[in-house]
């Protein structure tokens, strides 16, 4: 049985092979619901093999072939007893426009491969559209450091960044095990770990999600305040970077600022996650001093199918058990993956970005309407309120009142007067996106 899915982009063939061949393609087109992760990338579309982790401990391994750039390269699956054929196939429909067909000769029914094939076509589309905006702005390469290469944010910036042409150093805390990465040090950074390299990205940090005790909330603040002060003042030393971007949180506004709309402009707000974001932001300034261009990047709620707070919510509501938080009024600033990565990619060439940049979408929305949101897009009920009291339990009074109800209805002003274009910037389109639900969109031709 075969299995055709195609569609055009508004881009020269050259251009479109080119992108298949860099690293981070494939993790740029794995849907971001499916349980798998890449384990090894192929080094070659002419012969290399690509091997794909599965639940159960299963390896998938894909051998290429059939390489005949830029119109065409083969995988075949060599590690299951399940055949599958896939042909990647461009072709020119004028100097500037390329069909991308996806033929597939397997017995798995087409109609479960339909999500996964539409929305692949449409993150090359959208990740390509990306990547033209950028080099219209500036077009050059550069050599990019990143710190917390391997969570959630890292792991899609730096295939991103690496399918842009740029290179990717991924700085680890281990002994290094392939190409392109280097060891650092988060309480020691070492100068010389940013020799030949053009900027910097800092990613790295606890994760703020867990009960707020007080050996958590010294988690949060120690791995982000001290190491960012080292990092920044490593990175002034080696007279290297010229640009530092650092992750930082709209935790800064405080979390309750009622209904009052938050930009860069907008005061400090009070409470434990405020306090560590302004000290967060002030380690960078040894960097600042040195002449480098920083940005702190002031992210919301970043939703992907793959990890955070979308991937815990997903299984609840599909359980029928989702439902508002409290009184649902709370402002939830969120923001979609895709659209995130770009605002680092943005803020790497941006010369006229410095200082702090609110990455969130530029719709908010209370928690009532994005559970209400997220229960349609998953079909099911959103009836079942979860108290405020009930939270306590998990997440500690202080966690409920800095994170499971903050309140922050914040608005990407920067963003917008420097004619940032959001991939999604609806949660509905969100949502569907991350999770797999996409109404219509681009279905197979036969």
């Amino acid at each position: 049985m075969s299995i055709e899915y195609s569609s055009s982009v508004d881009h020269p063939i050259e251009a479109v092979f080119a992108w298949h061949e860099r690293p981070g393609a494939f993790a740029r087109l794995v849907p971001p619901w499916q349980p798998v992760r890449l384990v090894e990338e192929a080094g070659s579309l002419a012969d290399g093999r690509a091997v794909i982790g599965l639940p159960g401990g299963i390896r998938w391994v894909a051998q290429h072939g059939g390489y005949n750039p830029p119109r065409r390269f083969v995988d075949d699956l060599v590690s299951l007893p399940l055949h599958w054929h896939h042909v990647h196939s461009f072709t020119p429909e004028g100097p500037s426009r390329t069909r991308v067909t996806d033929t597939v000769t397997t017995p798995v029914p087409a109609a479960l491969l339909r999500s996964t094939f539409a929305h692949r076509h449409i993150q090359l589309r959208d990740d390509l559209d990306a990547i033209a905006q950028l080099r219209q702005l500036d077009p050059a390469t550069r050599t990019v450091a990143v710190t917390g290469s391997s969570g959630l944010v890292g792991t899609a910036l730096c295939a991103f960044l690496s399918t842009a042409g740029h290179r990717v150093i991924r700085l680890v805390r281990r002994v290094p095990r392939m190409d392109g990465e280097r060891a650092w040090n988060p309480d020691d950074p070492d100068p010389g770990n940013f020799e030949g390299v053009d900027a910097v990205v800092h990613l790295a940090g606890a994760s703020i999600a867990g009960r707020f005790s007080e050996q958590h909330k010294r988690a949060i603040a120690s791995s982000r305040i001290e190491p960012t002060r080292r990092l920044a003042d490593a990175v002034a030393r080696s007279r290297g970077p010229r640009v530092l971007l650092v992750a930082s949180a709209i935790g800064y506004y405080g979390s309750d600022r009622g209904d009052e709309l938050l930009d860069e402009a907008s005061g400090r707000g009070s409470g434990f996650l405020a306090d560590v974001v302004a000290q967060w932001e002030s380690a960078t300034e040894r960097a600042v001093d040195a002449g480098l261009r920083v940005v702190t990047v002031r992210t919301g709620v970043v939703l992907s199918g793959r990890g955070g707070m979308l991937k815990l919510l997903r299984p609840v509501f599909l359980a029928g058990l989702g439902g508002r938080i409290g009184t649902g009024s709370q402002w939830l600033s969120w923001i979609d993956l895709d659209d995130l990565t770009d605002v680092y990619a943005r803020a790497l060439v941006d010369e006229h970005l410095a200082g702090a940049l609110n990455a969130v979408a530029p719709a908010p929305v209370q928690n009532k309407e994005f559970s209400a949101t997220l229960a349609q897009v998953l079909h099911r009920p959103a009836l079942v309120p979860v108290p405020k009291s009930a939270l306590g339990f998990v997440v500690g009074a202080e966690g409920v009142q800095e994170v499971a109800c903050a309140s922050q209805r914040v608005a990407p002003r920067r963003l917008g007067a420097a004619g940032f274009r959001f991939r999604r910037p609806r949660l509905q389109d969100s949502l569907r996106h991350q999770l797999g639900r996409r109404l219509g969109g681009i279905e197979p031709t036969r």
